[in-house]
This record gives structure tokens, sequence and C-alpha cells, in this order.
């Protein structure tokens, strides 16, 4: 069984930065998927960033070129750098897994089937 422990979620202001750390458990195997998602209250969950163990990474076009997403496979973390903060990142963060190399939609939250508790981003004007 994976287990996966997000942190790093808080307050800033517009413009600030924050770094998200997914801390994963168990095993994946060695082709898998993991990414960041988010959600918002009355929106659905969105893709925001993905890598794979190929190394091979996807984002949002909202996010691009401000959110950097990358792993760390000798401590089993993820992170998310996120920049250049807007209220509209404003969302409940998680962490997801799949034990699979996506090659089509790698953005879509139905690919993945382990998931975190979620952290909490918002960002202020």
């Amino acid at each position: 069984q994976v287990q996966l422990v997000e942190s790093g979620g808080g307050s800033v202001q517009a413009g600030g930065s924050l770094r998200l750390s997914c801390v994963g458990s168990g095993y994946l195997g060695s082709r898998y998927s993991m990414g960041w998602f988010r959600q918002a209250p009355g929106k659905e969950r969105e893709g925001v960033a993905t890598t794979d163990s190929y190394g091979r990474t996807s984002y949002a076009d909202s996010v691009k070129g401000r959110f950097t997403i990358s792993q760390e496979k000798a401590k089993n973390t993820l992170y998310l750098q996120m920049n250049s903060l807007k209220p509209d990142d404003t969302a409940m963060y998680y962490c997801a897994a799949g034990p699979w190399v996506i090659s089509g939609r790698p953005l879509h939250p139905h690919e993945y089937n382990y998931w975190g508790q979620g952290t909490q981003v918002t960002v202020s004007s």
C-alpha cells in the first residue's frame, strides 16, 4: 500500500513563493507517475504538474513558467516549487501517484489511484 503525505502549504501574498513536499511510503514499482493536483471550493479537481519515472513533466497552462515539479528518488519525495503565486492559485493541493507511466492524459486525476490528504495554499491579493 502506498501512502502519500503532503506538507508545505500556507498563506502568502500574491507574488510570493511556496514549496510543497510529498513524502511517499510503500513501493510504486520501477515505472510510475506522480503529480500535484488542486481543488478550489466549488470547482473540480485539476492537474497542476506531473512527472514520471522517466523524468518527463507536464504542466497546466495556468502554471507554466511559475511552478516546477521535481522528485528526489532517494528520499521518496516529490516537490512543487511555486513562484509568482496568484490569488487564483488558492486551493487544496493534493499529491497523487500511480504505478504506471501515463502517456495520454498525465494531468487527468482519474489516472492516479493513490492520494494524499492535501495541504492548503492561500494566496491573498
